[in-house]
């Protein structure tokens, strides 16, 4: 028992905290100008309502769905482009747990939601295995 513990990382000890928030109604161009944190390779899409769910759009969906179909990033706005609900994770969830869930389910990466439903960090597989698989071995 006292060894699990020792080998116990979560979430919160790996993720993000620095992350873009966006409202679905943005251009992908206002999207993507307003992005301040780059590193985290995606966009958290606002709920609209307290009774909403937040939505996600990494930098993947923005190539297949815009660029690669040679649409105006002025004219496609988020919400054409992102997922929702987004897939969201517990800050304490063990890694190992995010990480099964992340393969079974085909996610890059994926909001931190608090129990309060706040959105507190973004975590990805990046995070997952530079920052705390070597804490496991």
């Amino acid at each position: 028992m006292n060894e699990e513990r020792k080998t116990l990382i979560r979430v919160r000890d790996v993720m993000k905290h620095e992350y873009d928030l966006v409202e679905g109604t943005a251009s992908v161009r206002e999207a993507l100008e307003q992005m301040r944190h780059v590193e985290t390779k995606c966009l958290i899409v606002n709920k609209r309502h307290a009774h909403d769910e937040y939505g996600i759009v990494v930098i993947a969906d923005i190539a297949r769905k815009v660029l690669a179909l040679n649409r105006s990033p002025d004219r496609v706005s988020i919400y054409e482009v992102m997922t929702k609900p987004a897939v969201s994770v517990h800050p304490d969830m063990d890694i190992r747990y995010a990480s099964s869930l992340f393969g079974r389910l085909s996610l890059s990466r994926a909001p931190v939601v608090d129990p309060s439903g706040e959105v507190i960090g973004i975590v990805s597989f990046t995070d997952m295995v530079m920052k705390g698989l070597l804490h496991l071995i």
